[in-house]
């Protein structure tokens, strides 16, 4: 498991060993990302991944291009946890975007990180206008010294296991399917910071994530669970943008049960979404909102009481 979060960025100089190594978004790093990494490790060379930021459908897309299954954040630590040995982030910008196929293979995979073993998905594209393929690179791996190998699609009850169908199940609210295909719960990480106290007041304390700089591919309320560096919890887990209350930002806020108010203030901490009950709703006053609360807090009782879901959570939590 990863004990730190550790990002890189393309060297200067040429790294000092070959590396196997992949390329490509790893939007949450699902079965099948995880199936590459797997096959990577079978080189016995360290395992380096090599992905954008912005994401390349970002730059191209802007405000069209899908939700996020994760930030660099979360998807950096899921690489790490799943084998990679480093991540390599590259920025996309117009240079990286017209660099011609070719080019990007001599001058980055070959010239900078020093690639042995070239592992890619079945669809893999590369280069200027996606001209750079799967027979390029095996002409350009004769040429320059480094294999290429072309994983195949991950199956799943018949079904090719993708970024995009896990947010389609998201969207949907079926979590159980979406952490099926991403072969652990869906989670949220980020630093918990101080809201305005109102689920004090109403009695409910919570721990607060703000969204403000990212988007979600679900929102309403859940069971789920927090994970920190002091303890875990079992928690009511709201994403919105608080109606009732004339929220304008989407936050993340979760109530940990039977906790005694845990100090949380600053600290990176994990939350698994595990459950939706139901969508975020506009109630009329704060009583009718608090009667709300706690028929959610009671539901997300339930849920545990009937479910065998692990206790543990899949990365190591970083203060």
């Amino acid at each position: 498991m990863t004990s730190s979060f550790r990002l890189h960025r393309i060297p200067r100089r040429p790294l000092a060993a070959a590396q196997a190594l992949t390329i490509g978004n790893f939007d949450g790093v699902h079965l099948g990302h995880q199936q590459l990494l797997a096959a990577m490790g079978e080189t016995r060379l360290p395992r380096v991944v090599l992905t954008f930021e912005p994401l390349p459908r970002e730059f191209f897309q802007g405000a069209e291009s899908p939700v996020r299954l994760s930030s660099l954040r979360e998807k950096t630590q899921a690489l790490l946890h799943y084998g990679a040995d480093q991540v390599i982030c590259s920025r996309f910008d117009r240079r990286l975007a017209q660099l011609s196929a070719e080019d990007f293979v001599r001058e980055i995979l070959v010239g900078r990180l020093q690639v042995r073993h070239l592992f890619v998905g079945h669809d893999f594209r590369f280069g200027a206008q996606r001209r750079g393929d799967f027979t390029l690179l095996e002409q350009m791996g004769r040429q320059l010294g480094f294999t290429v190998a072309e994983q195949p699609p991950f199956l799943l009850d018949g079904q090719r296991v993708s970024s995009t169908g896990v947010r389609q199940f998201l969207e949907q609210g079926d979590l159980g399917q979406a952490a099926r295909w991403l072969g652990r719960p869906y989670a949220i990480c980020g630093r918990v910071r101080r809201g305005d106290q109102l689920g004090r007041e109403l009695g409910f304390p919570t721990a607060n994530l703000p969204l403000t700089r990212r988007s979600l591919p679900l929102r309403g309320i859940f069971a789920g669970r927090l994970h920190s560096p002091i303890g875990s919890w079992q928690a009511a887990i709201s994403i919105g943008l608080r109606p009732t209350v004339n929220g304008k930002h989407l936050v993340l806020e979760a109530h940990c049960l039977d906790a005694d108010s845990p100090n949380l203030y600053g600290l990176q901490v994990q939350v698994e979404l595990l459950h939706k009950l139901r969508d975020e709703e506009k109630y009329p006053n704060l009583d009718v909102l608090i009667a709300a609360i706690q028929h959610d807090v009671g539901q997300v009782r339930q849920f545990f009481a009937s479910s065998s879901t692990s206790q543990s959570p899949w990365i190591t939590k970083t203060p």
